[in-house]
């Protein structure tokens, strides 16, 4: 049968690998609400090479409309200072001791297409990359159906599975992108 020569379970795993990259790519995306997670994309110079934030401060969220990022070490306020207000999340921090606020502002009617805009463009991504992952799965059936190790009905057996796992995962995409959305939207 066809399984032992077409790896299933790796195409499988390489597109739920471009789902992830996109979950991380939306949650970093600003809706009006404060979250944690709209940090984790930004790195902080500290000691001499690029950290994670969550490496170098406590990130919370006290209120709905604010973050708080405790910063550890004194000397690297101003480091994860500089880093948040170069991020482009439009944020602007109020420095209090080793504390920083972040306070989260309304997102105007503008700033929300852009915001949906780069949602779709973060989806597409992913799309792409499950159907880059389905073209090797099917060039791989073809050449082994050539090479005569695979039967014309098996490799069209598997085909029409591969077929469906990419369906199902851009199934998954558009899923994620309404959700987000709508989350961009609400008032």
């Amino acid at each position: 049968m066809a399984d032992q020569d077409v790896d299933f379970g790796d195409l499988e795993r390489r597109m739920t690998g471009a789902i992830a990259v996109l979950k991380t790519d939306l949650a970093g995306l600003r809706t009006g609400r404060a979250s944690s997670s709209m940090l984790d994309a930004i790195s902080v110079e500290a000691y001499g090479s690029p950290m994670p934030i969550n490496q170098v401060a406590t990130v919370s969220v006290p209120e709905p409309r604010m973050i708080s990022v405790q910063v550890w070490d004194k000397s690297m306020v101003g480091a994860v200072e500089r880093a948040i207000r170069e991020s482009n999340l439009g944020l602007n921090p109020v420095v209090d001791g080793t504390n920083l606020r972040l306070p989260i502002p309304e997102l105007n009617e503008e700033r929300r297409k852009d915001l949906i805009k780069v949602a779709h463009k973060y989806a597409e991504q992913s799309k792409v990359a499950v159907r880059h992952v389905r073209r090797d799965g099917m060039e791989t059936l073809k050449k082994l159906e050539k090479d005569g190790s695979l039967s014309e009905d098996d490799s069209r057996v598997s085909a029409d599975r591969v077929q469906k796992m990419t369906d199902g995962m851009i199934t998954d995409i558009d899923a994620m992108l309404a959700k987000k959305e709508q989350e961009i939207s609400q008032i």
